[in-house]
């Protein structure tokens, strides 16, 4: 027996909502839709794991969920984050370039400025650094639990990877060049890459201070990630590596660095990847509104921690529950001490710690706890010698960009 719909049967009725669509062009409509899908990780990237959060398919913006970044001590580049801001032409591939062929210079208040083929770097010292490789906006979208929405790309915890870079180091460099800066007057070094800018937004650049002894001594012109030529998309064939500083600041596809009297003025540098120095009202403050004196740059990393296990919404059995993560820092002193709280940070239990096999790198931790049945919540913070800490409210950091997120790490589980 035919279905009949409005006096008419089934196969009629389709027959004509079909003609009418095809008249008012709804086909085409839905044809495009299905054409503008996001495309997967692999697609935007060459060589990418598909599972990877898509933010944004021009430069390339990828973000590690956090069961496929717990797997490995070190972060395959398979599945590394990747923040671009700009990006070399045909750059969104893990090939790498070759470094011969590729120029690199040192100039700006040097008594001798440098100009050579980077091929030249690897017969030099070579200094290798396992560290934790961050972007300035992770853990973005958490700023809207607790204050409000900031602009830019909504991280959770997956804009960071665990990463070995290798490379001479920078004061090398000069040296094997006799570039001698002048000083006191060369206070800051800046880094600009040989990638192109979008339309008519200015060049990506970023200034780190060489008054910085960290800077001095640790910063490397990597040409090695994870023991291989560092993939372009990764900013090969030649990145700037300064560990324990925000990602920003490891400039990618170096081309020129630059020894300054001051912070560069490009839009970048300020008002661009900048924090308040003091607390600012959550929407009452415009990154217009940063000054080189009432802000400062994404430079060392906030002391932080995340869970890796349990993750945020999974169910586990009642009873003893064993809590797992990292915590890191921007690698001046250690990692002293984790702790848990199940009742919302009335009480606190100290956790199990395992060192990084670097000052850079995660400390893991491990504790076990006691949990009923019922949503739970599971919170972790870290602390360092220096006394830093994470603060229970993390949104007292706001700012209109969203940068340097280090709340104490909350969870929610279902307990059966």
């Amino acid at each position: 027996m035919k279905r009949q719909v409005n006096g008419m049967d089934r196969r009629e009725f389709l027959k004509r909502s079909g003609a009418a669509a095809a008249t008012l062009g709804l086909f085409p409509s839905v044809m495009r839709v299905r054409a503008q899908a996001k495309p997967t990780a692999d697609q935007v990237v060459k060589g990418k794991d598909p599972r990877l959060i898509v933010h944004n398919t021009k430069t390339g913006v990828l973000e590690t969920p956090l069961d496929l970044l717990r797997e490995h001590e070190i972060t395959p580049k398979e599945i590394s984050f990747i923040r671009n801001n700009q990006v070399l032409a045909g750059g969104k591939t893990l090939e790498p370039l070759p470094l011969k062929g590729w120029t690199v210079e040192i100039v700006g208040l040097v008594k001798r400025p440098a100009k050579f083929d980077a091929s030249v770097l690897k017969e030099l010292p070579q200094h290798e650094v396992l560290m934790v490789l961050q972007c300035s906006g992770n853990g973005r979208s958490f700023y809207a639990k607790y204050a409000k929405k900031t602009s830019g790309t909504q991280w959770k915890h997956g804009g960071m990877s665990q990463t070995v870079w290798k490379g001479p180091r920078l004061k090398d460099v000069l040296e094997h060049f006799k570039v001698e800066p002048y000083e006191p007057a060369a206070r800051f070094i800046t880094a600009n890459g040989r990638d192109e800018p979008a339309g008519t937004k200015p060049d990506f650049e970023h200034s780190l201070p060489w008054t910085d002894p960290f800077v001095r001594e640790n910063a490397i012109l990597a040409i090695e990630m994870n023991g291989e030529p560092i993939p372009v998309v990764h900013g090969g064939p030649v990145r700037l590596i300064v560990p324990g500083y925000y990602g920003t600041m490891n400039v990618k596809w170096i081309g020129t660095i630059r020894f300054e009297a001051h912070e560069s003025y490009n839009y970048n540098q300020i008002p661009r990847y900048r924090v308040p120095i003091y607390p600012v009202e959550p929407g009452k403050f415009s990154k217009k509104d940063f000054t080189f004196e009432n802000s400062r740059p994404n430079w060392h990393q906030k002391i932080k921690s995340v869970i890796f296990a349990p993750l945020d919404g999974e169910t586990v059995k009642a009873g003893t529950v064993k809590v797992e993560g990292v915590a890191w820092n921007d690698g001046v002193v250690p990692i002293e001490q984790v702790e848990i709280s199940t009742d919302q940070g009335k009480t606190w239990s100290t956790a199990k710690l395992k060192p990084g096999k670097s000052p850079f790198a995660w400390t893991y931790f491990e504790a076990y706890v006691a949990l009923s049945p019922g949503e739970r919540e599971i919170w972790v913070r870290a602390v360092d010698k220096l006394g830093r800490s994470q603060p229970l409210n993390g949104g007292i950091h706001w700012n209109p960009s969203g940068y340097e997120w280090n709340g104490v790490d909350r969870i929610k589980v279902k307990v059966s």
